[in-house]
């Protein structure tokens, strides 16, 4: 008998190279200049300039790779999932469900091949509020194809203490594993500490700098409820009281949590007013980290011209629509809000190109260092994503901080513009959610989102020529030209039954 041995040799497969890109440069000159005051843009000529020309390191120091972030196996298994299931169901929909009745709602209904339905557990996507999420997710058995568009514990990040935490922990692992010079990148947050439990903390460095103002805000509310301004120890006092109680007696009677914060008391400032920007960030993956940057948001004014001599006067200080449109003053057709194309093009006249680009920069690393400190505690789920609403205002030198991040952004809209600006935010994201199985994974933008990182940096792909191989162009442009519908067209087949536009 004669015995036949078979060898195999394994190989790993080749580790990819950096990819290399070439093109030219895209020159967009802006229409015209927007006036130095005034909260609206008429001129609807203004074309911001791209984000062509940002430069920056081929890794900025980012962790290295530790997935694959495109899986060509799964990603086909997946859309042939997704566009089969329901014909093999007997079905030719998309059922979803919402739990919302503003501008999603709409999104979904004039959505071809999606029909509503009012079963929990009968749908293949769900839009729903966050205490939904608390009491049915762990309750429920979700199919290959379901998507849902939070994740399981996302306050993680959207608590005010907890993001606090969160940002604080990053930071100090950067300092022990990468220096201090890396941990810097992470001081975009003021000075904050959660009372009452880091009340004596918080003293401490409130009498370093007496005078100072402070801004209280608890930690689990929204538009703008229950934040005030202090400079006395004297006004938060039930903090104290209660930071000198036993772990017993905080049982019997718990005290609502607040963040203790420095206030910045030099803003920006547009016709006197102070404001911050609302950006969104569409989150479809963790474990690898997938986030796409939105070109529009918008930035909402105070009704009222800013002055740290009142520091009571919510309508100065807090720029939240819900508090702005209770204002005596408040005019519902010229709203608050200002569009962030204008107010790109604005800066970029009167600061100059550079230094808008720098100011982009660094509103990126807010978003990619957030996202990271909490990517090893958020659980991924691949059912789940999540749009958020970042938070951020500017001071004099125009550096951005952080203020907040909003789980479940405000989709209803204060005006027409604002509608059209949100409508097209949410149909953009499920484009990318990509129910009917449309995508192939790889690209790096989907109507209005641009991918910014995808297991690390994403870049565009022009510029490399005129740069250099050592810096690569950062594939973000917020308030850059939002032409959506042209790149839609060439990127999307149509839907099932559809004519192609």
């Amino acid at each position: 008998m004669q015995v036949v041995f078979l060898t195999f040799s394994l190989t790993r497969a080749p580790k990819p190279q950096p990819q290399t890109w070439t093109g030219q440069h895209e020159k967009f000159i802006p229409a015209g200049i927007l006036p130095c005051l005034g909260l609206s843009c008429q001129d609807k000529d203004c074309t911001p300039y791209p984000r062509y020309n940002t430069t920056v390191p081929l890794r900025d120091n980012y962790p290295p790779r530790q997935h694959s972030s495109l899986n060509p196996t799964s990603s086909v298994l997946r859309t042939l999932d997704r566009r089969h299931r329901t014909r093999r169901e007997g079905r030719n929909c998309i059922r979803y469900r919402c739990g919302l009745t503003n501008t999603i709602q709409d999104v979904l209904n004039q959505r071809p091949g999606w029909v509503e339905v009012k079963e929990d557990g009968d749908w293949d996507f769900n839009w729903c509020d966050v205490g939904w999420l608390r009491e049915n997710f762990d309750h429920s058995y979700m199919e290959e194809h379901v998507r849902i568009c939070h994740f399981r514990n996302h306050y993680e990040l959207t608590r005010k203490n907890l993001m606090v935490k969160n940002l604080k922990r990053y930071r100090k692992t950067l300092e022990r594993e990468a220096g201090r010079m890396e941990a810097a990148k992470c001081d975009f947050f003021p000075c904050t500490f959660v009372l009452p439990s880091e009340y004596h903390i918080f003293v401490e460095e409130f009498k370093r700098s007496p005078g100072s103002t402070w801004i209280m805000k608890p930690v689990a509310r929204s538009q703008g409820k229950g934040i005030f301004l202090f400079r006395k120890l004297k006004d938060i006092i039930d903090w104290k009281k209660d930071g000198s109680r036993s772990e017993e007696q905080k049982d019997e009677a718990q005290v609502e949590s607040y963040v203790a914060q420095r206030y910045i008391e030099n803003p920006y400032l547009i016709a006197g007013r102070k404001f911050d920007l609302r950006v969104y960030v569409l989150v479809t993956s963790y474990i690898p980290l997938k986030a796409w940057l939105y070109r529009d948001g918008f930035a909402r004014f105070s009704n009222t011209r800013f002055s740290l001599s009142s520091i009571d006067d919510q309508y100065v200080h807090l720029t939240n629509v819900a508090v702005q449109k209770t204002a005596p003053d408040y005019d519902p057709e010229k709203g608050c809000k200002w569009q962030m194309q204008p107010l790109r093009c604005y800066l970029t006249a009167k600061h100059g190109f550079e230094t808008v680009q720098t100011l982009s920069k660094e509103i990126d690393n807010i978003f990619i260092r957030s996202l990271l400190s909490v990517q090893k505690t958020i659980i991924n789920d691949k059912h789940c994503f999540e749009l958020y609403g970042y938070d951020i205002l500017l001071d004099q030198d125009l550096k951005p901080w952080l203020i907040e991040v909003n789980a479940s952004p405000s989709l209803t809209a204060s005006s027409q513009e604002d509608y059209d600006l949100k409508y097209r935010l949410l149909e953009d994201t499920l484009h990318i959610v990509d129910m009917e199985g449309r995508l192939t994974g790889k690209e790096k933008r989907v109507g209005g989102f641009d991918l910014m990182w995808n297991d690390g940096p994403v870049y565009t792909d022009v510029g490399l020529e005129a740069l250099g191989s050592s810096c690569l162009v950062a594939n973000t442009h917020l308030g850059c030209v939002n032409d959506r519908q042209k790149q839609l067209q060439q990127l999307l087949k149509p839907f099932p039954g559809q004519k192609k536009t």
